[in-house]
């Protein structure tokens, strides 16, 4: 019996001997080591910012090519889509009945001016018998008026010849304008009207060329703001400089300038008419083109940038990033961007100079965990000076 109790005894010692050493190896199982990240320094350094919207051509200068006088067009002097300066004929209209009138008016012009010479002369007569009392004074005022009275009939004169000059002068349409002619829109032999409504062609100066876009009130104020804080620098020579994305996606190869905003913001769109003035020497752009304008603003020259896939949102679409912290934990901070650079996002607040954050391996961290941090290689110099595209969203 004393031997049956014994081995029980026993036996419950060896049972909670194998019990305690159960629990000391659940105790001593190590921890899960840091896990492995690539991490990016944030540094400071200069990006070209740019606005890019939508916009269309313009032409530079138009001139509507409409008659001054009424006539029969007897030539058309110019190839249809063809350059013409200013200066070049471009219609002869029937000039007999404007070069008879022409020839009336000097006829008149040579009458009252024979009549000038002799009531001149006769007035120089009676200016030395009026002084000896020859002739009374009336006689002498009359031919005093009658010289004046015949150098009025020339000024009359020569007003009518001078207008028949200038209606047989019409009589030959030039080219106002250098430009592009369109086709003719009226044939020889059509009567044309002085003044008529419509046109007889069209002359489009293509270069340079305008490029209207419409700027939003919201970027205009933004950019002024960042001047004026000294966020972003102007162009040394002062200008902006555009440049243009055709509607098939090529880049155009002639750099223009901006040559004015609008003091008046559209109602209806809440925008701001811009225009910039782009060379256009072999004349590919054409009125009414859709292009995408860029312009140039300026440099900020302490843009802080972090990768676009290290950047995660939270349920409201706040923007976060991993912050490693000095003792390699890690915390999730929300931040503020701004514009895109390539794959990056401009940060305006929420990170300082010189901190960390986590660029790959943010699926394997969680808040407070340590990690085992790898800075990443050293993005390319052509990242920081690529241009920022303006056109992004501005996340909040």
């Amino acid at each position: 019996m004393k031997r049956e109790v014994s081995s029980l005894t026993h036996a419950a010692v060896v049972g909670v001997l194998i019990g305690l050493s159960g629990c000391d190896q659940k105790a001593s199982t190590p921890e899960m080591p840091p896990q492995s990240v690539q991490i990016q320094v944030m540094k400071k350094q200069p990006v070209a910012v740019h606005t890019t919207l939508p916009g269309r051509t313009d032409a530079f200068e138009i001139a509507q090519v409409r008659p001054q006088v009424t006539g029969v067009i007897e030539k058309r002097l110019f190839r249809e889509g063809a350059d013409v300066v200013v200066g070049q004929q471009l219609y002869q209209i029937d000039p007999s009945r404007y070069k008879a009138v022409y020839d009336t008016a000097r006829g008149q012009l040579a009458e009252a001016q024979a009549a000038e010479v002799t009531a001149r002369a006769k007035l120089n007569r009676y200016r030395g018998l009026v002084q000896s009392h020859a002739i009374s004074q009336q006689d002498y005022d009359d031919a005093v008026a009658a010289e004046k009275e015949a150098q009025g009939r020339i000024l009359n004169a020569q007003g009518q010849v001078e207008s028949a000059q200038v209606n047989l002068g019409y009589t030959k349409m030039y080219a106002p304008i250098s430009g592009r002619i369109s086709r003719t829109l009226i044939t020889v032999g059509a009567l044309v009207t002085a003044n008529q409504t419509d046109n007889t062609a069209i002359i489009t100066r293509l270069d340079p060329i305008y490029v209207d876009v419409n700027l939003p009130a919201i970027t205009l104020l933004r950019l002024k703001r960042e001047l004026a804080e000294g966020r972003i620098q102007r162009q040394e020579d002062g200008k902006v400089p555009v440049r243009v994305t055709l509607e098939d996606g090529s880049v155009y190869e002639h750099t223009g300038q901006m040559a004015l905003s609008e003091v008046n913001v559209d109602t209806a769109t809440a925008t701001v008419i811009v225009r910039a003035i782009m060379p256009n020497p072999d004349k590919l752009l054409l009125p009414g083109m859709y292009v995408h304008a860029q312009l140039d603003e300026g440099i900020d020259p302490a843009a802080l940038m972090v990768p676009q896939d290290a950047v995660i949102r939270n349920t409201h679409g706040d923007p976060q990033v991993w912050v490693v912290k000095p003792d390699n934990t890690v915390d999730l901070r929300q931040i503020t961007t701004g514009q895109t650079v390539g794959t990056n996002w401009i940060v305006t607040s929420g990170l300082k100079e010189g901190e960390r954050i986590v660029v790959e391996g943010l699926q394997k961290v969680m808040p407070g965990a340590k990690v085992d941090p790898h800075e990443e290689a050293p993005q390319p110099a052509a990242n920081a000076a690529s241009p920022v595209d303006q056109n992004s969203q501005k996340s909040q």
